[in-house]
């Protein structure tokens, strides 16, 4: 499993998430609270959005633990965006530790990262390849579950451009679904734990969704308000009861103050351009694996 934060709001350095706060994602990486192995070290990756020079992100990847890269601490404290999409990596799967298999993806102008499992995967990974039209099927370029399922996720893209978040949400549910499918009709029972997030830079979308009991799910808070700061030290959400401006989806708690709710299990969370946020349940039945396999 791995450990990922996105950030959509007035715009803030990257250092702001990634080594300011008192749990930032470079310490996750390190120690990590809320999985049973604390280090996050295969690799990680930054994006982010400059839209008065492109529509289309950069990133930053690299196979080296995130505490231990000269690049990236200098890079995160000069760099500042509206949009971050971060990851550190523990690789699943017997996945090679490689730069291509590090998060986020892009195409376009779309940033992609996952923490969990697709259950099965390597069963169904050709199945996947063959369900994807030419423009998805050249985005793979790694061997990891997460990006076969941002490619089904950007075939359904292709034909249904993403304006908003209710777009990304609808292309994130329709790529999900298509690969529970495929490993359902493969007999697939081993569960899946799909955290998800996904950006265009204006808008963005995340899930919290498995297909083991609920309870089992991947950890994932959203935290909401004005703007995010960090001073002498100390990082907060600035009048976080406004829920409108900044708004953080992270796999931890990034700091102690208040305003972190844990999204519940089996839901989407929708982010817009202003800030506004909207959680809803999945919109299709996920039964547990063990279940689904005995055909209850």
């Amino acid at each position: 499993m791995c450990r990922f934060v996105l950030y959509l709001g007035p715009p803030l350095t990257v250092s702001s998430l990634l080594l300011e706060p008192s749990h930032s994602l470079i310490r996750q990486s390190v120690q990590a609270r809320e999985r049973e192995e604390p280090l996050n070290g295969d690799g990680f990756g930054i994006t982010w959005y400059v839209p008065d020079l492109s529509h289309q992100p950069a990133t930053f990847r690299s196979v080296s633990p995130a505490w231990n890269n000269r690049n990236l601490l200098d890079l995160a404290r000069v760099t500042r965006s509206h949009c971050i999409l971060a990851h550190v990596r523990a690789a699943t799967q017997a996945t090679d530790v490689s730069e291509s298999n590090c998060h986020p993806f892009t195409s376009g102008p779309y940033a992609f990262m996952h923490n969990g499992d697709l259950g099965g995967f390597s069963a169904i990974r050709r199945a996947v390849l063959g369900r994807l039209g030419d423009e998805a099927f050249n985005v793979v370029r790694g061997t990891t579950d997460s990006e076969h399922l941002f490619a089904l996720v950007i075939d359904h893209l292709a034909h249904h451009p993403a304006h908003d978040a209710r777009d990304l949400a609808a292309a994130l549910v329709a790529g999900v679904d298509e690969a529970l499918s495929i490993a359902r009709s493969a007999g697939v029972d081993e569960p899946s734990y799909l955290n998800i997030a996904i950006s265009n830079g204006d808008a963005a979308a995340a899930c919290r969704v498995t297909t083991d009991d609920p309870a089992h799910a991947e950890s994932l808070y959203v935290h909401s308000g004005r703007r995010y700061v960090c001073e002498e030290g100390v990082c907060r959400m600035v009048m976080p009861e406004a829920g409108r401006g900044a708004v953080i989806v992270s796999s931890e708690r990034l700091s102690d103050d208040p305003g972190w709710s844990m999204i519940p299990a089996n839901h989407l969370v929708l982010v817009e351009p202003g800030g506004e946020v909207t959680l809803s349940a999945w919109p299709t039945v996920l039964r547990p694996a063990a279940l689904a396999s005995a055909g209850c």
